[in-house]
């Protein structure tokens, strides 16, 4: 099953897809046996990790056996501080350089970060830095887009962090500027955070619309600019219950923007902490305990577990 935990970074997610996958090889540390006897799921699963307390060849490593397992989507983070925050003295790599070396390192996964802060990068950066890395992975990258949430490394490196209001704003800002880069030949933007003025992207992208994913829980403003404005929604370790009843009021969006709610995909992080047998699969739970969005246990309770949110609405 997807995973990916070191004992320094715990932080691990599957994502999920509504297509045919095999699981055709295990984790790097748990579950090869149980996979290997074939089990066939209706989902692709993708590895959302964390580049926090880790060597950069160890990372280089997880790729390539993500990317030659089969697994659909690689996925970093955008920090500069370590998540959740401490102390601020753990290492972490920087995520569009990042992007760029995953996309060099891979050759089948569509690959992302989930999400971007969108404070940190002007539109017409991350624009060109996203073209930049499609062209490097022959066209397989995604963006993820979030509002921004860790207060120290705005602060630290200082980005605002304004109110949850103002920064709802920039992100739809940040989301419509971005699109425009992507698909006109001319942008002219006029935003209160964002200008653009007969901006050009050039090369143009290897995509004819590269997917923009915006990621987040809120009901007032995440949902709506999701439903009117992105390619897909991911939300951050959710139960089932609540995966349920967010991707309800999603639909409801979708159909206020007159969208087919069809049209728009939804993902789900979730840690994964399994074991081989049942009694590690307890002894895990027992060492790390519950949380929000885990699936602990065994392969097979893993696949219950990630069915119940493709039955719920997750399309990835």
């Amino acid at each position: 099953m997807a995973t990916w935990s070191r004992q320094t970074n715990p932080v691990s997610a599957c994502r999920l897809t509504r297509r045919c996958f095999r699981l055709g090889d295990a984790p790097l540390h748990t579950g090869r046996a149980e996979i290997e006897k074939g089990i066939i799921m209706a989902v692709k699963i993708g590895i959302h990790g964390g580049q926090q307390d880790i060597e950069m060849d160890e990372l280089r490593r997880m790729w390539r056996f993500a990317d030659s397992s089969g697994f659909d989507f690689i996925s970093l983070w955008d920090h500069f501080y370590e998540a959740p925050p401490i102390d601020g003295d753990s290492p972490v790599f920087e995520a569009i350089a990042g992007m760029a070396a995953l996309a060099a390192e891979t050759e089948n996964a569509r690959i992302g970060c989930h999400v971007l802060c969108v404070t940190y990068r002007n539109p017409g950066l991350l624009a060109n830095s996203i073209m930049t890395i499609d062209h490097i992975s022959h066209g397989r990258v995604e963006v993820g887009l979030g509002a921004g949430w860790q207060v120290p490394e705005h602060m630290a490196y200082g980005y605002p962090f304004d109110s949850p209001k103002a920064r709802s704003d920039r992100l739809e800002e940040g989301i419509e500027a971005l699109r425009m880069l992507f698909t006109e030949d001319v942008s002219n933007y006029s935003g209160n955070y964002y200008q653009l003025k007969d901006a050009k992207l050039y090369p143009r992208p290897v995509q004819e619309r590269i997917p923009i994913v915006v990621g987040g829980r809120g009901e007032r403003r995440t949902l709506p600019t999701a439903a009117r404005l992105a390619d897909g929604w991911n939300v951050p370790y959710a139960t089932v219950d609540e995966f349920t009843r967010l991707n309800a009021i999603l639909d409801e969006r979708c159909t206020i923007e007159g969208r087919d709610p069809a049209t728009l995909n939804r993902s789900v992080n979730l840690h994964m902490r399994m074991g081989t047998t049942a009694a590690q699969a307890a002894q895990i739970e027992q060492e790390r305990g519950a949380t929000d969005g885990a699936v602990v246990g065994t392969v097979q309770q893993a696949i219950d577990a990630i069915k119940a949110y493709e039955e719920a609405g997750a399309s990835r």
